[in-house]
């Protein structure tokens, strides 16, 4: 029977240091879940809680109807990948995979068989006599993967495991992380620093800071809905403006912006972010007629940077630098010139509302 891991007001301190801060969670069966977060937010700490390497100041862990707080990491039946791969560099690949079935004492015969359906999905049987020092980086950490998909644990927790591989391996073994974990219908935990590795992953994103949940959805709502300005900076790219509130509109320097969605923001002082590709160029990307007149713009192209499927538009807004995302197909129709005068448009409903900004963006 499919069970659920839960975690609930969990608690770990340091010291005077407060690694995890009250955190309660529920992974369902099956689901993938990342937790994503910068350095020092407790991310790495909350999975050697789960997998049992560190035991939590106060709170609770369970599994199913089972408590594991003062269960040893052995008896959790969790499988663990971490970043170093951590394979047994005088056993070859096949043997690295055996290693967990046979401290399981596993009949030889099933253990072959299991080893080489390993193999088998993870495209590693013509290397299957090898020995770690002989395989590139992606396939040490096929080989982690495969020993710890081998034991069949119920949840398989993976710790930044891409994180030493170059940008192109990291995008193939993700696409492999997630196709594993959809065709085994496996429960797991990955923990990433990286935006792009969440979004594209998980079926939830935890975020968090300082120790805390601070938003758990969807890679779309996260992205698409930001609920705190740290997030709308840490996850993807936001461009980020003060004004002051007047009904519902946003008075900015001499401009006046009617923005969506205010109704949840005290104070008179707000913050707006908005997405670099959320930003219209009149006459380009959108026609004046669908525009609202005080929400246009004119500014001039500072810098045009070419990012393959993007192009990347610095402009000077009031005094600061606004990013604007154009699509390379796009800009192809009708190119930009640098220093040249351009229209933009801020869609009232792309805007984000913040009564306070992420402190490290002052």
């Amino acid at each position: 029977m499919s069970k659920s891991l839960v975690l609930k007001n969990i608690c770990k301190s340091f010291g005077s240091l407060m690694a995890v801060d009250n955190v309660s969670l529920t992974v369902e069966p099956g689901e993938f879940i990342c937790f994503l977060g910068p350095s020092g937010c407790g991310k790495t700490t909350l999975l050697r809680i789960i997998t049992g390497f560190e035991f939590q100041t106060s709170g609770d862990i369970s599994f199913g109807e089972k408590n594991l707080n003062n269960v040893i990491p052995q008896k959790r039946d969790f499988g663990i990948v971490f970043q170093s791969y951590a394979l047994f560099p005088n056993m070859t690949v096949q043997q690295n995979i055996a290693f967990g079935l046979k401290m399981r004492k596993m009949p030889q015969n099933l253990i072959d068989k299991r080893v080489d359906e390993m193999l088998e999905l993870m495209g590693l049987s013509e290397w299957k006599i090898h020995y770690p020092s002989q395989l590139s980086g992606g396939q040490q950490q096929r080989v982690a993967l495969a020993r710890a998909i081998a034991i069949k644990p119920n949840v398989l927790l993976l710790d930044e495991p891409l994180s030493a591989l170059d940008a192109k391996i990291r995008v193939r073994l993700r696409a492999v992380i997630k196709r594993l974990q959809q065709d085994l219908g496996i429960t797991m935990i990955y923990v990433t620093h990286d935006q792009e590795e969440a979004l594209s992953m998980a079926d939830r994103v935890v975020v968090m800071r300082d120790g805390q949940l601070r938003q758990v959805g969807s890679p779309w709502d996260i992205y698409k809905k930001p609920r705190t300005s740290f997030i709308a900076e840490f996850v993807g790219t936001s461009n980020f403006f003060a004004g002051q509130k007047n009904g519902d509109r946003v008075d900015y320097g001499k401009f006046s912006f009617e923005v969506t969605d205010m109704d949840n923001v005290e104070g008179e002082k707000i913050y707006l972010a908005i997405r670099p590709e959320d930003i219209e160029i009149v006459g380009r990307t959108i026609a004046s007629d669908d525009c609202i007149p005080s929400n246009i713009v004119d500014v001039q192209a500072d810098l045009i940077t070419f990012l393959g499927a993007v192009v990347s538009i610095t402009v000077n807004f009031e005094g600061q630098e606004l990013l604007v995302d154009i699509a390379q197909k796009e800009f192809a129709k009708q190119p930009i010139a640098e220093k040249e005068t351009i229209h933009l448009y801020f869609p009232p409903e792309t805007f984000h509302v913040y009564s306070e900004i992420f402190k490290k963006l002052i």
